[in-house]
C-alpha cells in the first residue's frame, strides 16, 4: 500500500476478516481533501491533499459501524501496557506517531500525524507494518518507537493507540459508497474556512506565484516541496489517484453501475490526477506562475468533479 493510515486499516480489518482494497479503504473514510497551511515558523507553506490525520480512521468507522477502541495517555508506561494487551490476544494495533524517529525512514522529516500498524515485539525491537515506499513489513528498537509516540508538535497525539472490531450485524461496506462519496463532496464544496477543500485550492493559486518572495533557499527548497507532494503524498497526485481509483472500484457496484454522475466524476479525477504531478514538477522547476496557473484550473476542475458526486446515488 501506499498511504500511511490506509496500510494500517487494511492490516487492522483484514485481522477481523475484512478484505478491501486501499482506494476502498481510503473512499469509505472520505479521505480526500485539500488545506492550505502556512505559518511564520514554516519556511514554506504546506499543501496537504487529505483530511487531517486519523480522521479517515474516525470516518471509515462511523461508516461501516466498527467499534473503534481509542487510548491516549501522557505515561510512558500506561501507553506501552495500551499496545502490549492486545498484542499479547494476538491483535494488531495502530499507532499515531512521529516518523523522525523510526529506524527504518531514511528521510529525517518531522511528521506527527504517521500511523503505522504494530504486529509484534522482542525485547529490542517493534515489528510495524508501513508503507511499500518505507519497506512494508519493518522494525525500529523500542527506544526509537516510544520517542515517536511521545513527540509533541503540529498533527501529534498523545501516544495515541486505536484497535478496530468488527461487530455482528456491521453494514456491507459496498452499501456504504454512496453516502461516503456524497459525505465527501459536501465537505470539500463547503469547507468551513477558506484554507480547505476547494477554496483552499483557490487559495494556493493565488499565494504560490508569490513564494519568490519568501526568504529561503528556493534551489533546494521548491524541489523539496514537490517531492513532498509527490513522494510523501502530501499535496500532490497519490490521493488523487486513490480516489479516482475507488470511484472507478465503485462503478463496479450494482447500484451505481450506470450513474452518470460518478461516472463523470471519474473522469474529473482523472484529468486531477495528472494535473497535480505537473503542479509539483512546476513548483521543482520553480515555474511558480506556471504552478499558480494550473492550480486555479484545478480548483475548478475539482469543484465541478465534487458537483457531480454530490449527486451519486441521491
Amino acid at each position: 500500500m501506499q498511504h500511511c493510515e490506509t496500510t494500517a486499516l487494511g492490516v487492522l480489518l483484514r485481522h477481523e476478516g475484512m478484505e478491501l482494497s486501499e482506494p476502498m479503504l481510503f473512499g469509505l473514510g472520505a479521505g480526500l481533501s485539500f488545506v492550505y497551511w502556512d505559518s511564520k515558523a514554516m519556511d514554506f507553506p504546506f499543501l496537504g491533499g487529505r483530511v487531517k490525520p486519523f480522521e479517515l480512521t474516525r470516518n471509515l468507522a462511523a461508516r461501516l459501524g466498527l467499534d473503534l477502541d481509542v487510548r491516549e495517555t501522557a505515561s510512558a508506561k500506561k501507553a506501552w501496557q495500551n499496545i502490549v494487551e492486545p498484542l499479547d490476544a494476538g491483535r494488531p494495533v495502530g499507532l499515531q506517531l512521529d516518523c523522525y524517529h523510526l529506524a527504518y525512514f531514511t528521510s529525517k522529516v518531522h511528521f506527527g500525524g504517521h500511523v503505522v500498524a504494530m504486529r509484534g515485539y522482542d525485547d529490542a525491537a517493534a515489528h510495524l507494518t508501513d508503507t511499500e515506499q518505507q519497506g512494508g513489513e519493518v522494525s525500529t528498537s523500542l527506544a526509537s518507537l516510544g520517542a515517536a509516540r511521545a513527540e509533541r508538535g503540529p498533527m501529534t497525539a498523545r501516544n495515541r493507540s486505536f484497535t478496530l472490531t468488527v461487530p455482528p450485524g456491521a453494514p456491507e461496506p459496498r452499501s456504504r459508497i454512496a453516502p461516503a462519496i456524497r459525505a465527501c463532496a459536501e465537505a470539500f464544496l463547503n469547507p468551513p474556512i477558506a484554507n480547505l477543500g476547494h477554496r483552499g485550492i483557490d487559495k494556493a493559486a493565488q499565494l504560490v506565484p508569490k513564494w519568490r518572495r519568501r526568504e529561503g533557499h528556493h534551489e533546494r527548497d521548491l524541489p523539496q516541496i514537490a517531492d513532498l507532494m509527490e513522494r510523501a503524498g502530501t499535496g500532490g497526485a497519490l490521493f488523487r489517484n486513490l480516489y479516482r481509483d475507488f470511484l472507478a472500484e465503485s462503478a463496479e457496484s450494482a447500484e451505481l453501475i450506470d450513474d452518470a454522475h460518478l461516472r463523470a466524476g471519474h473522469a474529473h479525477y482523472t484529468e486531477a490526477a495528472t494535473r497535480w504531478t505537473e503542479v509539483a514538477a512546476l513548483i521543482a522547476k520553480g515555474s511558480l506562475d506556471g504552478a499558480g496557473s494550473a492550480l486555479a484550473d484545478l480548483a475548478r476542475l475539482e469543484r465541478e468533479a465534487m458537483t457531480e458526486l454530490r449527486q451519486v446515488g441521491a
